[in-house]
């Protein structure tokens, strides 16, 4: 990073804090820390962190509730760390609006790939005219979807379904917002619409020899476009 971005860890507990500022001061970030809900939520409002890393097990307010009174005003990246580890629970959270999430224990190159991730997302803006992802290349003006430069046909839903999972690129979008977003908000229980057409996708803008895929299934949850520099 040519210039330092602040990080906000809004954590209880004292040694998870200075792991994650080791962890993120080695990366050049400049870190902040709050050790209560209500303190996190002054602290964004005051000091303007470029992203916040919120546990959900906070002492006073649950952290589901501070990412709620955040989503109100800003559109600060968060990742959540918890030890919740459920599919409930990384739904509700994403679906509150947490742009990913990380269960502890974790690995700490994961963690700087899905904060990078999150940040890169939030910085080139949810309607950039082109977007690229390793031999994938979509441009939203024309609508032309390139896969090793040979344009594939994609039908009307599975370009809105790669459209919505490209712009939220490197974050976990849950099959609910999928669901709502592309078929329409009485869609929400029909997740067999949605397990057809990730097929159907996969099948056209994968490579079988790639070592790696660009449509990740979050079991349980949902599914992210994983940004081949930054997979973690």
């Amino acid at each position: 990073m040519s210039e330092k971005a602040t990080a906000l860890v809004i954590d209880d507990e004292p040694q998870v804090r200075k792991l994650l500022r080791v962890l993120l001061e080695q990366e050049h970030y400049r870190t902040l820390e709050s050790d209560s809900g209500r303190q996190g939520l002054s602290d964004v409002a005051m000091r303007r962190p470029d992203v916040v890393l919120l546990d959900l097990g906070l002492p006073d307010i649950d952290g589901l509730t501070v990412l709620e009174h955040l989503r109100q005003w800003t559109k600060v990246p968060v990742l959540i760390l918890s030890v919740r580890d459920g599919p409930e629970d990384k739904v509700a959270a994403l679906d509150a609006g947490a742009d990913d999430y990380v269960t502890k224990p974790f690995e700490a190159t994961e963690l700087l790939a899905r904060l990078r991730a999150i940040q890169r997302r939030a910085s080139n803006g949810a309607e950039d005219a082109h977007f690229e992802a390793g031999h994938l290349t979509i441009d939203f003006n024309s609508h032309i979807v390139k896969v090793q430069g040979h344009e594939v046909k994609l039908t009307a839903t599975e370009y809105a379904l790669l459209k919505l999972l490209a712009i939220n690129a490197g974050k976990v979008v849950t099959q609910k917002q999928l669901l709502r977003d592309v078929w329409g908000p009485n869609a929400e229980q029909q997740s067999q619409y949605l397990r057809v057409y990730m097929m159907h996708l996969r099948k056209k803008i994968e490579i079988p020899e790639a070592p790696d895929r660009l449509l990740k299934t979050e079991s349980g949850i949902g599914y992210r476009l994983v940004m081949p520099s930054s997979n973690p």
